[in-house]
């Protein structure tokens, strides 16, 4: 973890630079800028590991910013840090995709802290976003050979049936939201696209009905949950 790359996007030179030199000094690759257009930039020119994203940045603000980002990429986790402490805020980051959330003024300690669980969490995903093979209850999901098994009874299922399958188990017991899977599955998010997923889910619901511990809950105007009780 101590290789990885960090974005950094902070407009006050001073803060940012000081930052950037304690996270170098920990053995990271840390990258400045000082707005929100140049951090996106910055974020589709380089591979990142890690984003730490003021909110109140000129040109395009952290939110913002969050949001364009998670468009095509659902799994770089970003850290919010900001001045600001009030409750709304902290919701609205967490909605636009913020894996975790620092108020200034901060210790670099914890923020160290903070920055090692979040890429902790980070890496333990990418691995099981590696596997093939999920159990579901009684239920055995193979994403190489399309097919999910209950008892000797064997489930074709088609391309994207499986992929959606595979995101709702990598996210299992959390929330799965709806343009995530869409720019994965389908490469965008639109509207009459969103119709067709749902038909998706509504297979993927009746495939799974002979175990009862299991069940694809819908999010209003979020997402899904795929739901494995022990």
């Amino acid at each position: 973890m101590s290789k990885a790359k960090i974005l950094l996007v902070e407009d006050d030179l001073n803060l940012g630079t000081v930052v950037k030199d304690n996270l170098e000094d920990l053995g990271y690759k840390a990258n400045l800028c000082l707005d929100g257009k140049m951090g996106l930039q910055s974020f589709y020119e380089n591979k990142v590991d890690l984003c730490v994203f003021d909110v109140m940045l000129p040109k395009k603000d952290g939110f913002s910013l969050a949001e364009e980002i998670r468009k095509t990429d659902a799994k770089t986790p970003i850290i919010f840090l900001t001045a600001k402490a009030m409750q709304e805020d902290r919701i609205k980051g967490f909605k636009v995709g913020a894996d975790d959330y620092v108020t200034k003024p901060f210790s670099m300690e914890e923020f160290a802290l903070r920055i090692e669980a979040v890429l902790k969490r980070s890496m333990d995903k990418e691995r099981v976003e590696d596997r093939s093979e999920f159990i579901l209850g009684h239920y055995v999901f193979s994403y190489t050979n399309l097919t999910l098994t209950y008892s000797n009874q064997v489930q074709s299922l088609t391309r994207k049936e499986a992929e959606i399958l595979k995101l709702l188990c990598i996210n299992q017991n959390e929330v799965l939201k709806r343009e995530i899977v869409l720019n994965i599955v389908w490469g965008n998010d639109d509207y009459f696209l969103g119709r067709s997923m749902d038909v998706f889910i509504t297979k993927l619901r009746k495939y799974l009905k002979e175990d009862s511990r299991i069940k694809i809950v819908n999010i209003h105007g979020v997402g899904f949950k795929l739901e494995v009780k022990e």
